[in-house]
C-alpha cells in the first residue's frame, strides 16, 4: 500500500488505536513527503523568491498559512484574515464574498486560496482566465474542511511536505480534544442546550442547523436547542421562550456590538429564557470559534470547559439571605 492510501487507512481505523495510528501517521509523512519538513531548511531549487505568490480570502486559511511559516509568500489576504496580528498588516482584497477581480488580480498572486464561501463566482472565473490558480475548499463545517484547507495550503504554496506534518499535528490535538469532551459528557446527567446568537450588529440572529456555530455546539457536547431550518433567522421572543436556551454561545465581538454583557442581557427576548436567570454567557473570538481554522480543537475543548462551569453553576441553589 503507497503512503497516501495508508494515511488514509490509518485514520479510518477504530478509536482504540489512536496512540498508533498518530505515531505512524507522523512518520508516514515522512516517507511520503521527504522533499519538504517543517523542520527541513528550504533546498537552493526551492528558495522562497521562487516559491508561488498566494492571496488567502478566508482567515482561517490565513492562519494555516503563518502556522505552515508560508507567510513571506502572502502578497495579500481578504478583510476576514484577522490573526495572527502580522496579517492585519497585509494587503487586503476586500470582503470574502465581494472580491474584485482588478484588485486581486493587481497583487500578481501566482495563486489563490479560498473557500467555497467565497465570490462573487464571476469574479473568481475571471481570476482563472487570467491564468492565476484558485484552489477552493468546501465549507462544510467539518473537521474534514480544516484539513482540507491545510491541504490545500500545502499544494498552492508548493509546501506539501510541511502541509503533512502539520496535519499530523492538528490530527493529534483534534483527537486529544474530542476524547476529553466524550469522557466528560459521559459523566454528565444530560447535554446543554445551546443557543448561538450572532449580534455584530444592530440585527440579532440565532443559529439553526448547517452553521458552522451547529458544527462547534455538537463538537463541544452541547444541543443546538434550535432546529428544523438551516442558517439563521432573527431573534423573536416567541423563538426564545420555545428554544429555552441552558446556556447562550456568542463571539466577543457581538457582545462589544451590543455595548458589552450588562447591554446584551438587557434585551426582553432573553430574559425568557433559563440562560438569563444563571447569567450562562459563553463568549470567544469570532474567527477562532467560528473559523475552522487551526485553533478550531482548542476552541471546542474551551467551549466545552466554558459550558461544563456554566452548567455547574447553574445546578448549583442559591442562597438567600
Amino acid at each position: 500500500m503507497n503512503p497516501p492510501l495508508l494515511l488514509t487507512h490509518l485514520l479510518t481505523q477504530p478509536r482504540r488505536r489512536d496512540v498508533l495510528r498518530l505515531a505512524a501517521f507522523a512518520t508516514l509523512a515522512h516517507v511520503a513527503y521527504p522533499a519538504l519538513s517543517l523542520a527541513a531548511p528550504l533546498t537552493p531549487t526551492q528558495t522562497l523568491s521562487k516559491l508561488p505568490s498566494l492571496v488567502t480570502v478566508s482567515g482561517a486559511i490565513t492562519e494555516i498559512v503563518y502556522a505552515m511559516g508560508a507567510e513571506s509568500q502572502l502578497v495579500g489576504t481578504d478583510t476576514t484574515s484577522l490573526f495572527p496580528a502580522a496579517a492585519l498588516n497585509t494587503a487586503k482584497v476586500g470582503y470574502m464574498r465581494q472580491l474584485s477581480a482588478e484588485g486581486l488580480l493587481s497583487l500578481k498572486p501566482d495563486a489563490v486560496i479560498a473557500t467555497t464561501e467565497a465570490g462573487p463566482p464571476v469574479v473568481l472565473d475571471q481570476i482563472r482566465s487570467a491564468g492565476v490558480k484558485v484552489e477552493l475548499v468546501k465549507a462544510d463545517h467539518s473537521w474534514a474542511e480544516l484539513m482540507a484547507k491545510v491541504q490545500a495550503v500545502g499544494r498552492a504554496s508548493g509546501r506539501v511536505g510541511q502541509a503533512a506534518e502539520f496535519q499530523a499535528k492538528l490530527e493529534a490535538e483534534w483527537l486529544s480534544s474530542q476524547r476529553w469532551v466524550e469522557k466528560s459528557v459521559a459523566k454528565s446527567p444530560r447535554k446543554p442546550r445551546v443557543l448561538f446568537i450572532l449580534s455584530h450588529s444592530t440585527t440579532v440572529q440565532v443559529s439553526g442547523e448547517k452553521t458552522a456555530a451547529n458544527a462547534v455546539i455538537q463538537f463541544a457536547g452541547g444541543t443546538n436547542c434550535l432546529s428544523g431550518f438551516d442558517g439563521y433567522r432573527p431573534m423573536t421572543a416567541e423563538a426564545m421562550a420555545a428554544a429555552a436556551p441552558d446556556i447562550i454561545l456568542t463571539s466577543t465581538q457581538g457582545i462589544e456590538a451590543q455595548g458589552g454583557a450588562d447591554k446584551f442581557w438587557s434585551r426582553p427576548e432573553l430574559a425568557l429564557t433559563p440562560a438569563f436567570k444563571n447569567c450562562a454567557l459563553v463568549t470567544m473570538d469570532a474567527l477562532q470559534l467560528l473559523g475552522f481554522g487551526p485553533r478550531l480543537p482548542q476552541a471546542v475543548r474551551e467551549v466545552h470547559d466554558r459550558m461544563a462551569v456554566a452548567m455547574a453553576a447553574s445546578a448549583t441553589p442559591r442562597k438567600t439571605t
